[in-house]
């Protein structure tokens, strides 16, 4: 790990995140020798890349854990290898560390609102998807000049999103690259849309809720998503029992995947989403 990368990245010490719930631990569960889930199961611990700021799906609250929908679906997972969630060590995950950091085995999985895309497809392999989002705009809330991506050049409008998202390359075919502010995380372009600085933050509609929310009634959603993002779960490249695991584990469970949701997102978006069709691992 790189120094950069040491201060960009804190670990919440292996314990629970105090809000959702705790999936029964699957004690009898056995794997496959030399698999990930056999070598996890023996450990009996597991480190998961996650957001720190997205506020619904990964958010570290005043007691120093992080909670969200993605928390929830990690500690699915690892109920599922045998793991309680009190031994899952939580690793901040930016989105423009989220490959590195499966690569170098700094974690065991990042589930951390990861879109799957093609060029990431290349670095490492994607279980899921288990939700599908869409990109779309939070403004001020008594903006009524920006009403879509379409407007967004007729108003000038200044917009932010975070360094190596999909988003970020996403809004270019709106917005000329001199109107385009980057910070490493999203709570960043809301303190630069509170004071001014930008007047639009684009990324997925629901960490735009979750934001919206956090907010007091200081933002809204404009409402037109205009793409959408299969959020996945990352694994090291080519460990396709592993992925597959991750799938069964996804599809076979659908009870506690609405749970997790509706512990979760489903405070602000009520209506549990459809488990997406997981694809084929490779």
């Amino acid at each position: 790990m790189t120094a950069a990368l040491a201060l960009s990245m804190t670990a919440c010490g292996k314990s629970d995140t105090g809000t959702g719930s705790n999936p029964p631990v699957e004690t009898a569960a056995k794997f496959e020798a030399g698999t990930t889930m056999e070598k996890l199961q023996k450990a009996g611990a597991v480190k998961v890349g996650t957001k720190f700021d997205q506020p619904l799906f990964g958010l570290k609250g005043l007691d120093g854990k992080p909670a969200g929908f993605d928390v929830e679906i990690a500690k699915l997972i690892a109920s599922k290898l045998g793991i309680s969630a009190d031994k899952i060590e939580f690793v901040e995950t930016p989105s423009k560390v989220r490959e590195e950091v499966i690569e170098q085995g700094k974690v065991d999985f990042v589930v951390a609102t990861y879109t799957i895309n093609e060029p990431r497809k290349q670095r490492i392999s994607f279980a899921g998807p288990y939700y599908e989002a869409g990109q779309d705009l939070m403004v001020k809330k008594d903006d009524s000049a920006i009403t879509g991506p379409d407007s967004l050049k007729a108003a000038n409008a200044k917009v932010c999103s975070v360094t190596g998202s999909t988003p970020a390359e996403k809004i270019k075919t709106y917005v000329d690259a001199a109107n385009i502010v980057l910070f490493d995380v999203y709570s960043k372009c809301a303190d630069a849309l509170r004071t001014g600085q930008v007047q639009a933050v684009t990324t997925d509609n629901v960490i735009l809720l979750g934001l919206i929310d956090a907010s007091k009634g200081e933002f809204k959603l404009v409402g037109k998503p205009f793409t959408k993002e299969p959020y996945g779960i990352g694994v090291k490249k080519g460990d396709v029992k592993f992925c597959e695991f991750i799938n069964k584990t996804l599809n076979d469970n659908a009870a506690a995947y609405e749970k997790a949701w509706k512990d979760t997102a489903g405070k602000v978006s009520p209506d549990t989403p459809k488990l997406p069709t997981t694809a084929a691992c490779s």
